[in-house]
């Protein structure tokens, strides 16, 4: 995604409250940092978590706006709860 289409996404978001805005981008950059970590762990450390190296490839090659699902704003406190 452009930085032009990712501003875009930004402001669709103008509607809701600068709280949930600075929810989001706390999920993101948790996003971003599990997916780096993810993208370093060793195959001893893959199979603990029962992954294989291009699963958490895959896993980890995904953008940090991209989820499981479409972002509910109402569940983003619960969603970085989550480990």
């Amino acid at each position: 995604m452009s930085a032009m289409n990712l501003s875009a996404s930004l402001l669709g978001y103008c509607r809701f409250r600068r709280s949930e805005i600075k929810t989001l981008i706390r999920l993101w950059s948790q996003r971003s940092y599990t997916r780096y970590e993810l993208r370093h762990l060793d195959e001893s450390s893959l199979r603990d978590i029962g992954l294989t190296r291009s699963e958490a490839e895959s896993e980890a090659a995904k953008p940090f706006w991209q989820g499981d699902a479409r972002v509910n704003f109402a569940k983003l406190p619960e969603l970085l709860q989550k480990p």
